[in-house]
């Protein structure tokens, strides 16, 4: 990882936190992976309303701290594209987790996290898939490459 932050101990717990233990962070990752997004304009748009300078302010930390790139749009030089990397595709299973754990304990989200029941894999197929999605330009729900409506 890039620009490792001061940290405050050695526990990986903590180094974690440190990295991602805002508010916005995972859910733009989040977007990433299960909605393919990867403008500026389509994180904006997200549901929870980021503010313009936190989603700018959290773009250049997730860069910096190795888990996106940004790239220049090749249909539109106004635009940026953001990507995971390889530290940000090994958060793959963190969502999923975070996605069952929110859907156990708050019923208004089980919905949402149904999907995860309906997948008849193993999870560790299930995370390679979606990695390899992801790698694709592709996400678990959007587009035309995507895990729920191609599943290997």
């Amino acid at each position: 990882m890039q620009n490792n932050p001061r940290r405050r101990s050695n526990c990986p717990i903590s180094f974690s936190l440190d990295i991602l233990g805002d508010s916005w962070s995972l859910l733009i990752i989040r977007d990433i992976v299960f909605a393919g997004k990867e403008t500026f304009g389509e994180f904006i748009a997200s549901d929870e309303g980021i503010a313009r300078n936190i989603l700018t302010n959290r773009l250049s930390r997730l860069e910096a701290m190795g888990l996106i790139t940004k790239n220049p749009h090749l249909g539109d030089k106004r635009k940026d594209l953001y990507e995971l990397t390889e530290a940000g595709l090994d958060l793959i299973p963190v969502l999923l987790e975070l996605s069952a754990w929110g859907a156990k304990h708050e019923p208004e989200t089980a919905e949402a996290a149904a999907w995860l029941d309906d997948v008849q894999m193993d999870r560790s197929s299930l995370i390679q898939q979606i990695r390899n999605t992801v790698k694709q330009g592709g996400s678990v729900f959007a587009g035309t490459i995507n895990v729920i409506d191609h599943p290997e």
